[in-house]
């Protein structure tokens, strides 16, 4: 399986610009989720890699965004890292009691940041 830091580069390389990378990322995060939902029974074996997957992409944006170097203004540096940290806690929660339905705010979150970064909000 390639890392999250690993793929970042791969698109970064096919994107224009880095919220489409980031929202091309998200996306694709979105998606494993969502194939492991959308057939539970026969992809449930996958849950584990989707949910490293999204960790590790969300592991890169909080690192970014707690960096105080980071040009973002402080209050959307914040905003995304508590949103940051509400996946880490829900995966983890996840991961105790896996059920299809306690991916819908994963995969959720991870759209709607995705429309946002590509003015589709």
């Amino acid at each position: 399986m390639r890392s999250a830091a690993q793929t970042y580069k791969n698109v970064a390389r096919q994107t224009s610009s880095p919220r489409e990378l980031e929202a091309t990322l998200l996306l694709q995060a979105a998606a494993r989720l969502q194939s492991v939902h959308d057939a539970w029974d026969m992809n449930k074996g996958q849950l584990d890699e989707a949910l490293l997957y999204n960790r590790r992409l969300w592991s890169v944006f909080l690192t970014e965004v707690t960096d105080a170097k980071n040009p973002m203004p402080r209050d959307v540096r914040q905003n995304v890292a508590n949103i940051g940290l509400f996946v880490m806690n829900h995966t983890v929660m996840v991961m105790k009691d896996p059920q299809p339905a306690s991916l819908d705010s994963l995969i959720s979150i991870n759209r709607e940041l995705a429309a946002g970064l590509l003015g589709r909000a």
